[in-house]
């Protein structure tokens, strides 16, 4: 018999704006993990809190991952653009490299990792 594993909650899709994000520490494979959610309408994505390529957190303060604009996840280091639907950089140093994802549920308005 194997062991179900059960997803851990996040926060509510209500309880962030549109758009939003909002950082958490997990657990990923037995390890301690930083990561980001985004909202974009009615669709949350998630991505590890590392930019490929300065292997450095993301977040200009708590929570802010999005440019000033809402329309792309930036690297406070040096300024690069991801999108939020995929991850890709889509300008800066790491173009053609892209976030590493997160998979998230989304089950009556809440969101489990």
């Amino acid at each position: 018999m194997s062991k179900r594993k059960e997803a851990n909650f996040l926060c509510k899709l209500t309880e962030l704006t549109d758009p939003d994000s909002r950082g958490f520490s997990v657990k990923i494979k037995r390890k301690m993990t930083d990561i980001f959610i985004v909202r974009k309408g009615d669709q949350v994505f998630g991505y590890e809190n590392v930019c490929p390529h300065a292997q450095a957190p993301l977040e200009w303060n708590p929570d802010q991952y999005l440019d000033e604009n809402n329309e792309y996840i930036v690297c406070a280091l040096h300024g690069a653009t991801f999108a939020i639907e995929d991850g890709e950089c889509s300008g800066g140093p790491c173009n053609g490299v892209g976030l590493t994802h997160v998979d998230l549920k989304l089950l009556d308005d809440k969101i489990y990792i």
